[in-house]
């Protein structure tokens, strides 16, 4: 694109991606739909936070049970 048009992509079946940016730009307005926007991309921001969190601790519980004392070598692999 020539210089001063913005462009912005997604992948291919990127639905829920170009749904987000949809809503981004949307949001960068200054009427109580872009507050109301703004309001709810916060909200979805801290609903993935939480699923991240709660997957890194799904998984450091399953590390620390797969590895018996802490030293890298596997339960039962002796």
């Amino acid at each position: 694109m020539p210089a001063g048009v913005p462009v912005a992509t997604v992948s291919i079946a990127g639905a829920r991606n170009a749904g987000l940016l949809a809503v981004r730009i949307l949001a960068s307005g200054t009427d109580t739909l872009a507050a109301s926007l703004r309001a709810d991309l916060v909200d979805f921001a801290q609903e993935l936070n939480d699923a991240a969190a709660r997957k890194g601790a799904n998984l450091r519980q399953k590390v620390s049970e797969v590895f018996a004392d802490g030293n890298g070598i596997l339960r039962g692999s002796r």
